[in-house]
This record gives C-alpha cells, structure tokens and sequence, in this order.
C-alpha cells in the first residue's frame, strides 16, 4: 500500500514539473522566429545536459520542423535520464565527448550552439583548469568542426562576465563596453577564457569564414537548473524550496541582471536565428535587474523562510564574483524583435514550485 502511495504522489509531482516546464518550452517553441531556416536541418548543441542545453533540446524537439538535434555531454547516464522521452526518437543523438578533445562526427551540422562550460563558483574555484579549457579548446574545437564541413552557423554562449568590473563611467554594460578583470587570480579563468572564446570566433570568421555569432547571457536560473549549481541565486532557490533560511554571505548589496531560463533560450535563438555575424548581442531585460539582498528577501518571502547572514569559507570566496554592478544593456537583442516573458518574480516562483517537487522526489517524499 505504502509504495502505491509513493507511486502516486511521485506522479504527481511530476505532473506538476512538467506542467511548469512544459509551459516554458511550448510558449518558447511558439515564438515568430525564424523557424523555416531549421527545417530539415542538424543542430548541434554542446552542454546539452546542462540547465540551458536541455531546455534548448527540448524546444527544439517540440518544433514540427524535421529538425535533426545532436547533444553532446560528457554524462550517458545523466543524459539517458534527461532525454528519456527523446531517447529512442531518430530525430535525437546524444553524444558522450570531452569538448577538450577534437569532434570526429561523420555527419555535419547545419548549426551549432557552444553551450559547454564550468558556470557556478564552485567549479571556478577547485577546476579553475578545466573552466579554462573548456571555454578555449572547447570552442577551437567547434569552430575547427564548423570550418570543415563549410556553410554552418555558430553560436557561441559567453557571459556577462566578459564586462569583468564596472570602470564607473556606465550604468548598463552595452556590447562594446570593456570593464576591468584582474587576470592574475584563479578565478579570472572563466571570464578571461570567455573572452578569448569570442576572440576564436572572430578569428575564425575573418580566417575562416566561419559564421558565428556571439550571445552574452546575464546570471541565468529556472527549473532546469543543476541541484549542484552554486551560484549565489541557485543557492538561495535551493534553500528556499528546501524549507531552510536563505544564506546571504555578504551585505548582498551587488547589483545584476538576471534570466529565467526560458527567456534566456529564447533570447539564444534569435541570435542564432536573426543575429548578424561577427555581433555580440546581450540577454538581459531590466524587470530582472535585483540585488542580492532583495533576491534573498524575495525568495525568503515566497518560501516563508528568512534571511541570514554567514561569512563564506576561503574555497567559496575564492569562486564569486567581485564585480559590485553588473546590469546589461538588452536594447540591442531586442532591435532584433527578442522581448523577455517574465520578470524576476514570477521566475522565481515557477523555480521554486518545481525545486520543492525535485527535491522531495530525491529525498523520497
């Protein structure tokens, strides 16, 4: 009797997921963009498993389009779970590979969306190697595979990040703006090798005639994200739908432009789909723009939790961002018709109604 139950409330949690992501990825696979350029074509998309990657797969498997979708992922097993319902579909492949390594693929790709990277503190700070290659020889590797199959666009994920601090002379980071980082620290791998990722990319468009173009995502969340992200909103999400007093380890008065993820989708598409090559263009919409005190306060609110305040461990500290304003400036994505959906509120609670069902799922509620 006792394990019926646990079946049943199980399906319903699900069911309550599913009805949350389900919703995101369909208005997304509804948009007016320019779907008839994927039909009967192959994408490929690095970081397939990842919060982004998979919610990118899943929309594109629910366009009528006879779009052909390679993912490719370092994880079988974590995949296999991710893409049960595509598993077995011949329009779906999943590809085990270390993006450090060359791609031998005997068939070619139409597009390709380099989404493959370290993104939480966590990985900064104890594989500060590997957040480097990934962004570096990862992306050489696409581009290599691009320029040899010929007449393939590619989309190239950077960050925020690429901005480093605000010099003070701008509120909002434009795409031509140039902040300071300071490169002799371990954490300065990942916003240093994203921008030389987008240096390979304008290399190989002038050497190579690649046709990339580049998307800056500002701090992105939603429900696909990993319970194993450690970015300061995830952690306050993954408290709050826990039932547990969000941790705040500094006076959280850091200013930055946040996504819910299936803005942040939908704003990669219309760069793949309508961005001129050789631009950068921002992801970012100003009805997202919070502090982390105000995050904390908001999810804290939601969750009927409250906000305390802890010092972070030297491994933590060694991770995060000292970058005190970060708020992007979306007006040019949006020239390209691209609006955000939803704000940071009602993104917070579609993430937090699906995080209290995933995380009682895995403690076996």
């Amino acid at each position: 009797m006792n394990r019926e139950i646990n079946r049943e409330m199980s399906r319903k949690m699900n069911n309550e997921i599913n009805e949350v992501i389900n919703g995101d990825i369909h208005y997304v696979a509804a948009l007016p963009l320019s779907w008839e350029k994927l039909e009967g074509k192959t994408v490929l998309i690095s970081g397939a498993s990842g919060m982004i990657g998979s919610f990118l797969v899943s929309v594109l498997m629910a366009r009528p389009e006879n779009i052909r979708v390679i993912g490719i992922g370092r994880d079988m097993e974590k995949a296999r779970k991710r893409f049960a319902r595509y598993w077995e579909r011949p329009d779906f492949l999943f590809l085990s590979h270390d993006m450090n390594q060359p791609l031998s693929l005997d068939e070619r790709a139409d597009f390709i969306i380099h989404a493959a990277s370290n993104t939480h503190p966590a990985a900064y700070s104890a594989d500060p190697i590997g957040t480097m290659t990934t962004n570096l020889l990862g992306t050489l590797n696409l581009l290599e595979f691009a320029a040899a199959w010929g007449n393939c666009r590619f989309l190239f994920a950077s960050s925020v990040e690429v901005y480093g601090e605000n010099r003070g002379d701008q509120k909002y980071f434009d795409e031509a703006y140039c902040g300071y980082i300071d490169c002799n620290t371990a954490r300065a791998g990942y916003p240093e090798s994203k921008r030389a990722g987008e240096a390979l990319c304008q290399s190989y468009i002038r050497q190579k005639g690649v046709d990339a173009v580049i998307a800056r995502l500002s701090r992105t969340y939603g429900p696909t994200m990993l319970l194993s992200d450690t970015k300061a909103v995830s952690q306050f999400l993954k408290k709050g739908a826990a039932g547990e007093d969000i941790v705040l380890k500094s006076a959280g008065n850091q200013l930055y432009s946040y996504s819910y993820v299936a803005d942040a989708v939908s704003g990669l598409l219309t760069v793949l789909l309508k961005g001129e090559c050789g631009q950068a263009y921002n992801i970012a919409d100003t009805n997202s723009d919070i502090t982390l005190k105000e995050l904390s306060a908001m999810i804290a609110e939601k969750s009927g939790t409250k906000v305390v305040f802890e010092l972070p461990d030297a491994r933590e500290a060694a991770g995060y961002s000292t970058a005190t304003t970060a708020l992007m400036d979306g007006g040019k994505l949006k020239g390209l018709g691209w609006q955000a959906h939803w704000d940071m509120e009602q993104g917070v609670e579609r993430t937090l109604k699906c995080l209290q069902v995933r995380m009682k799922e895995e403690a076996g509620a």
